[in-house]
């Protein structure tokens, strides 16, 4: 069920916006409405910046590195081993 939402703008922001929709040759309600998505899907995507970060620590670290089959092999004994913990 749709639900009608009331904004109140200045005449110069409704003015802007209703140019922009226009040359998308869209309604200001539909311009409205896709901008309002957009901000919602990106308030919902994590930080790049703070993503881009994370990984630059990551990788100033030393992992151990193998042969999948190798360190799952090296894993599973580890649990299987009671004098390994």
């Amino acid at each position: 069920m749709s639900k009608r939402l009331q904004v109140l703008l200045d005449e110069d922001e409704l003015a802007e916006i209703q140019e922009l929709a226009r040359r998308r040759h869209q309604t200001t309600a539909a311009w409205v409405r896709d901008a309002l998505r957009l901000a919602r899907d990106t308030a919902n995507r994590p930080d790049t910046k703070r993503k881009l970060q994370t990984i630059s620590r990551a990788v100033e670290h030393q992992h151990p590195t193998a042969d999948i089959d190798q360190l799952l092999s090296e894993i599973e004994r580890g649990f299987g081993d009671p004098s390994a913990a």
